[in-house]
């Protein structure tokens, strides 16, 4: 027998009933049922999700910026990278990073790479989000800065050396999983001297509405 690929690939599976059981502002909570083959039909509810991006922001002397933010469902202040959703179909994923980067860190970057591409949690969503990573850093000038609000509103940010940062993740002393992911990352790719990173316009099927053929 042939061993599968590591990598994982699109399947289509036969979806019978399939109903929104409730439409959110920013995702909906769908069910549908799904034929497993043996595994018989199974219904499965889950948040379609539009996705999202993060952005490791590394500066010239390897330090990560990370900013200091609420999040309500979990009830935690966490420390976590320049993010924000893909909520504008059709919109290039580099393209809003690069404005997530500039609303939320008064940033632009003139390099862009791919670090990671991941499901969030992929058992009860389909939300996929890439990871950047940002470099050759630019202040954005005062006029033409972002006036944040909502849980961006007096934020703090905070440049933490990369190993530092990495220390912290293996401590477990951070929990955004775009940080997590990213910081990691980034760690294992600079030990490559940073030859696997991807182009920032590579291909991503696994984002809602992607190509799974790409």
């Amino acid at each position: 027998m042939t061993a599968r690929p590591l990598a994982d690939v699109p399947v289509s599976r036969d979806v019978g009933e399939a109903r929104v059981l409730h439409p959110g502002r920013i995702f909906d909570l769908r069910s549908e049922s799904v034929d497993l083959g043996e595994g018989g039909v199974v219904t499965r509810e889950f948040v379609d999700h539009p996705g999202a991006v993060a952005i490791v922001v590394l500066d010239e002397d390897e330090r990560v910026l990370l900013l200091h933010q609420y999040r309500h469902p979990v009830r935690r202040e966490l420390w976590e990278p320049p993010a924000g959703l893909l909520d504008v179909d059709g919109e290039d994923a580099q393209a809003a990073a690069a404005r997530e980067l500039l609303e939320e860190a008064d940033l632009r970057a003139a390099r862009w790479d791919v670090l990671a591409d991941y499901y969030t949690s992929p058992g009860g969503s389909n939300e996929a989000l890439r990871v950047f990573l940002a470099r050759d850093l630019s202040p954005v000038p005062e006029a033409e800065r972002h006036e944040r609000e909502a849980e961006e509103l007096g934020m703090e940010l905070r440049w933490v050396p990369l190993d530092e940062a990495v220390s912290a993740v293996l401590a477990g002393d951070l929990h955004n999983p775009s940080a997590v992911v990213g910081i990691l990352a980034a760690a294992a790719a600079r030990a490559t001297g940073w030859s696997a990173l991807r182009p920032a316009d590579s291909p991503w099927p696994e984002r809602r509405g992607g190509d799974p053929r790409a």
